[in-house]
């Protein structure tokens, strides 16, 4: 029985600022019917999940705070960008995008490449979300080094994915890598769009374990993770949290404005 037709392609949402950054006024399931919408298309763009973090980042480097603004989506994937968002906006958190968006696609037959993660991080998530969701098309998967690709690796990776022909193409490389990244290549891929998701690598191949949800909805993710990776992300949540508080803040008063630029 050949696949059931792709939804039509909707027009991008509109978006809200946030320190600079256009955050696209989204929730879980019509972020995930947009990507469906990709099936069969070539080159409709790039998503960003849009965190504190990465926001932060964003003050501090105007290539990546173009980037964001230029993408297809910037998706509020932290729940302060939920917070500060019109009514109705919902949290698209990369990992479960990516669960919402296997589930659903099988039913029209979406194409998933997953490049990033450590060695053989990228092959374990293709065999525990095949054995999660029997049918689940996985043609493409690759773990890059940690490194900028060389022109030849480049080619090989572009020849790769011309072969495989993917619809989504899962990007876990971490911010600002994954969203340097797609922003440069995804013109040269022959797939629909590309979507930074950062730890879901992780997180649903089994190698690292995610928050209560309680905490997820609460917005302390951020501290579960502080407590399980303390090295990696101790400067990166102690700094960045109460920076872009006071930022927000800042924005709210009136005392200072963040175009989008």
């Amino acid at each position: 029985m050949p696949p059931a037709p792709a939804p039509t392609p909707s027009p991008a949402p509109p978006r809200y600022n946030v320190i600079g950054v256009g955050v696209s006024a989204l929730t879980l399931a019509s972020a995930r019917d947009l990507v469906l919408g990709v099936r069969g298309q070539l080159r409709r763009g790039y998503i960003c999940l849009g965190t504190a973090h990465g926001l932060t980042e964003a003050r501090r480097d105007p290539e990546l705070r173009r980037i964001y603004n230029a993408s297809w989506l910037t998706t509020p994937d932290g729940m302060p960008l939920v917070w500060l968002g019109p009514h109705g906006v919902e949290r698209v958190y990369g990992p479960d995008l990516m669960l919402a968006v296997c589930e659903a696609g099988r039913a029209t037959g979406l194409r998933h490449s997953f490049i990033g993660g450590a060695p053989g991080v990228a092959e374990e998530l293709k065999q525990k979300l095949t054995a999660r969701f029997p049918g689940l098309e996985v043609v493409h998967t690759c773990s890059p080094p940690f490194r900028a690709l060389d022109a030849n690796e480049l080619a090989a990776l572009r020849a790769e994915i011309a072969r495989a022909r993917p619809d989504v193409i899962w990007i876990g490389l971490g911010t600002p890598k994954q969203e340097k990244f797609m922003a440069a290549h995804w013109r040269d891929f022959d797939a629909g769009v590309l979507i930074g998701v950062g730890a879901a690598f992780d997180f649903h191949s089994g190698r690292v374990p995610q928050a209560p949800r309680w905490m997820q909805r609460s917005g302390l993710e951020w501290l579960f993770r502080l407590g399980t990776e303390p090295r990696r992300l101790g400067w990166r949540y102690l700094t960045t949290n109460p920076l872009f508080v006071l930022r927000v803040l800042a924005q709210k008063c009136g005392l200072k404005k963040y175009p989008l630029n």
